[in-house]
Parts: C-alpha cells; structure tokens; sequence
C-alpha cells in the first residue's frame, strides 16, 4: 500500500485534498471493473471517444475518493467533491508509468522480460510452468503487454514474490522506452520478429531495434541468433 501524499510525491502531482494520509492499493483504470473503491485510485485516462474525467463522478458516488486527472480539469470542478483527493498531472498515462516504474524498484528478485512480434504469451506462460515449482512468480495475466497493460501487470508486485515475467508489445517507435522503465528487467527475451504490427515501423531494422530498447539494462539477453536481422542488430545493441 501507498499512502496519497507519498504518490502525489513520486508522479510530482498538484494536490487537492484534506485527505492524503489515505491508503491506495488498487489501481483503476475502467469504471466497469470497480472493485475496492476504498483503496483504489483512479487514473482518468482518455478514452478514443470519453474523457477520462467524465467518470469522476460516478465513481465518486461508488466510494472511490482518490483521482489522477490531468490539467483540463478545471480547479471548480474538482472542488465539487471537497473530501476527495485529486492529483493533478500534465499526462495521466505518463504518471502512471512514473508510479509503476517506482513500484517495480521496491523489488530486488530476478525479473524477464519479453519482447517480439509472436510468441510472447506463450513464451511468457512456457517459462512459467517450468519455473513455478522453484520460485513464486508474478506474471503478465493474459497478454496485458500495452502501454497500460504493463502498468497493471507491474502492480501485481509484492514481497512474497521470487520472480517477475512480463511482456511488452509496442506498435511504433518511441513507446518501448516507457515500458523499459517500468519493468526494467535484468533478463531479456526477444522471441521472434516478424510482419505482425510492422505497419508503425519504417522496416523491419527499426522494428528490432525500437523493441531491444526493453533490455537497455538487462543482464543476460536470450535471442535467435540465426536471424542475421536480429543477430546483427543485437550486436550493434550490445555496443
């Protein structure tokens, strides 16, 4: 758990509230799937066709009293719920990478990260039935690998656990920094690499090298070394 003010501290957020001594330990992002309206804070991020911020007060009515919002939101609104806390930001999703990323560094235990156009899930869950029976593993649920899955994937941290596995997808350049940060893995796999989402990407080259940006502080990195793109590339990375 976190208290408020400690997480308005670590995303540099601008509070307004009387009660920062709460205590958070469920994220939300979808209203739909409001669980611990107590402990839960909500990150109001945009939506193709919603603003995040027009679900504040539904939740608020359900019992949740902490919100990420970013500066659109006007002071007098957010001062319609006077015993909620609201952190105000400049992007709510890139506050919630900075939250995550913290979260991760409390943890000291071995963490794999996966990477490649195919194979990640089920890599992902391969490696998890061979290493459940010698450590206790946090994983990816599912294929949680976006720029918000892997948020919440990370979440799932705690000090019972002895291993992390987590995958990270991207579909253009400049997205696989933030989630570097946020699992900072110390060991890499990079599966295959192949056509599936190449559309954001100039050539296949590019497309390798934005998705080794995940291991730029990886200890040990596993990869196909038959693949000349990918073995030239991963030497180049190595440099």
């Amino acid at each position: 758990m976190y208290r408020i003010s400690q997480i308005a501290s670590v995303i540099k957020a601008k509070t307004f509230s009387t009660n920062v001594d709460g205590q958070i330990e469920h994220i939300l992002l979808d209203s739909r799937k409001l669980l611990f309206p107590s402990t839960s804070i909500f990150f109001a991020l945009d939506g193709q066709r919603r603003k995040g911020s027009q679900f504040v007060d539904e939740l608020y009515q359900k019992g949740v009293k902490c919100f990420v919002v970013d500066e659109h939101v006007d002071e007098q609104d957010i001062r319609k719920y006077p015993d909620a806390a609201f952190l105000q930001v400049a992007k709510v999703l890139q506050a919630l990478h900075v939250l995550t990323a913290y979260h991760r560094q409390q943890f000291n235990f071995p963490v794999i990260g996966i990477t490649g156009s195919n194979g990640k899930t089920i890599v992902k869950e391969w490696l998890y039935q061979l290493l459940l029976h010698d450590f206790h593993i946090v994983r990816s649920p599912k294929s949680y690998n976006s720029q918000i899955g892997v948020p919440l994937s990370i979440w799932q941290m705690n000090a019972g656990h002895s291993l992390g596995i987590f995958e990270a997808g991207i579909s253009q350049p400049d997205e696989m920094q933030q989630l570097a940060k946020v699992i900072a893995p110390t060991i890499g796999v990079f599966t295959t690499i192949g056509e599936a989402h190449g559309e954001g990407f100039l050539n296949i080259r590019q497309k390798i090298n934005e998705k080794l940006k995940l291991f730029i502080n990886s200890d040990v990195l596993v990869y196909c070394a038959d693949d000349p793109d990918v073995n030239e590339s991963v030497n180049a990375f190595k440099k």
